[in-house]
């Protein structure tokens, strides 16, 4: 799969500050990955140095396999890091026209963009008229006009209200499902793992995690069992090799695991002791039950 980016032992200082720390990721083709973290973990300042806005103190990164300048390269990115900044007295549709004029851009792609972000009907409103929201759905059409191989949003949601980010998100999902890839940063866990399939997790500027959403975490989930006899269920439980450690909670036996084990595997552990299960279903810890082990551990 093609590498869009490539970003290897990057490192930031503003004086005795150090924002980054031997931050390394891949980017690759086709994805939606998340930059996950709370404020002031390096995130916003990653994506500066990729799009050549903020100075790096050491480390390196290439777009594209390094086949092209990080200028040139720039040109088939499209990007959205601070609030969207239009002609407040110019309608969408002519802020639009500006920015294909100054980027030598074909005008047939603004109706294009505009009936994406669901903007079509308010294509003759004045900028100044439009909600927070509707002013962050044209930016993300003002950011898309050169069909962009990849689409880089620094907090997409943030300030909006719920019909906004629902807005937003779903906008998000309909680009990826077009084949670009996307590379966002944010401190919502819900955002992540709505949209994303990729996630890096940040705190103060070191990685804690990269790879797939839903591998987050070395947790292997948990069971939840029930049986007749409690005490005797868990006792036998602890004696499976694959157990990490047992909690009761209201009438049910929760069981955490140390490696893979599937269903049918400990019914069949539990059975050949006797034991009779009235209840099994195996569930997975959530985004953020994951995200605070991860940081809990630093």
């Amino acid at each position: 799969m093609e590498t869009i980016l490539s970003v290897k032992n990057l490192n930031k200082r503003y004086g005795a500050l150090q924002a980054l720390k031997n931050v390394s990721f891949e980017i690759k083709k086709g994805n939606v990955y998340g930059i996950l973290g709370p404020n002031g973990s390096g995130k916003s300042t990653t994506l500066g140095i990729a799009l050549n806005v903020v100075n790096k103190t050491s480390g390196e990164y290439s777009w594209f396999g390094g086949t092209m300048e990080t200028h040139q390269a720039l040109k088939k990115v499209g990007a959205i890091i601070e609030r969207p900044n239009f002609y407040p007295y110019m309608t969408a549709k002519e802020n639009l026209e500006l920015v294909c004029k100054i980027k030598g851009i074909n005008y047939a792609k603004v109706n294009e963009k505009l009936e994406l972000v669901g903007l079509t009907d308010r294509q003759n409103s004045k900028f100044s008229t439009f909600s927070l929201g509707m002013k962050q759905r044209l930016a993300i059409a003002s950011a898309l006009l050169n069909d962009p191989e990849i689409l880089i949003l620094d907090e997409p949601t943030n300030g909006l209200d719920p019909q906004g980010i629902h807005q937003i998100r779903d906008i998000i999902k309909q680009i990826a499902s077009k084949g670009t890839t996307i590379l966002l940063a944010s401190h919502l866990l819900d955002e992540v793992e709505k949209v994303c399939t990729h996630v890096l997790v940040l705190q103060k500027g070191v990685v804690l995690y990269t790879g797939l959403v839903d591998g987050m975490s070395a947790n292997e989930g948990f069971f939840e069992v029930e049986a007749d006899d409690i005490p005797n269920l868990m006792m036998v439980i602890n004696t499976h090799p694959a157990t990490k450690n047992i909690v009761q909670e209201q009438g049910k036996v929760l069981v955490y695991l140390k490696e893979n084990l599937e269903a049918k595997e400990l019914n069949r552990f539990l059975f050949e002791k006797n034991i009779v299960l009235n209840h099994l279903v195996k569930r997975k810890n959530s985004l953020e039950e994951q995200f605070l082990e991860l940081t809990q551990k630093k």
